[in-house]
């Protein structure tokens, strides 16, 4: 996981660890799950949750990290997609 301030955004990348430096491709889409972006941090559940409640945009592939999303309702499990078979799914937070 990794944590960035960028433009007035606290911008949350997420992805389960064994996804790390892979390459994601089917189709039309592309998706390189690098650790630049994605962060080398891991972290638990708790911390998880607790980043997803302050950011305000939202990165996230994998299974476990998507689930954990959806199930605490950041995350409509009907806008999921999936590419090469993992799901990925992006949560924007709108602030007053």
């Amino acid at each position: 996981m990794k944590m960035t301030h960028t433009q007035g955004e606290i911008l949350l990348a997420a992805a389960d660890s064994e996804l790390i430096d892979q390459d994601l491709r089917e189709g039309k889409l592309h998706l390189k799950i690098i650790p630049q972006f994605y962060g080398e941090t891991r972290v638990s559940e708790e911390t998880f949750l607790s980043s997803m409640a302050i950011c305000t945009i939202a990165n996230l592939v994998g299974k476990r990290v998507v689930r954990i999303a959806i199930e605490n309702e950041f995350i409509d499990p009907d806008n999921v997609i999936y590419i090469d078979g993992v799901p990925h799914a992006q949560f924007a937070k709108l602030v007053d």
